[in-house]
């Protein structure tokens, strides 16, 4: 992969991460899974202000999690799932490790459940 196509998909790997760091915005997205809410709609879930609530949507929508669509004052979200395969697949690539330290401890606790007599 060239360098500028790299750096690219490295800025928009930091970008759903630093997206999904948040609460709030997890949360977000798990109501838009389905669905395609109002920004008000979304903001009646939470204890913080309507604009609260569109600046975290505004975090998504630059990772490009959401698409907004906008009708005069009306905002409509979708949530978009391409980043989240993209972030996805990146995790998954170090599966490999985690799969090998779950073997390891599955073996060592077979090996304690086994001197114990059980």
């Amino acid at each position: 992969m060239p360098q500028t196509a790299r750096a690219l998909k490295e800025d928009s790997l930091d970008a759903v991460f630093a997206a999904l760091s948040d609460p709030v915005r997890r949360s977000i997205l798990e109501r838009l899974d389905g669905a395609e809410l109002l920004v008000s709609e979304l903001a009646e879930a939470y204890p913080i202000s309507l604009q609260a609530v569109s600046r975290h949507v505004q975090v998504l929508v630059a990772a490009g999690l959401v698409a907004q669509t906008r009708t005069g004052r009306i905002s409509r979200c979708r949530l978009e799932t391409g980043p989240i395969a993209e972030a996805a697949a990146w995790i998954n690539r170090y599966a490999k490790y985690w799969d090998a330290q779950f073997q390891t401890l599955a073996t060592q606790l077979l090996e304690i459940e086994r001197k114990r007599g059980g």
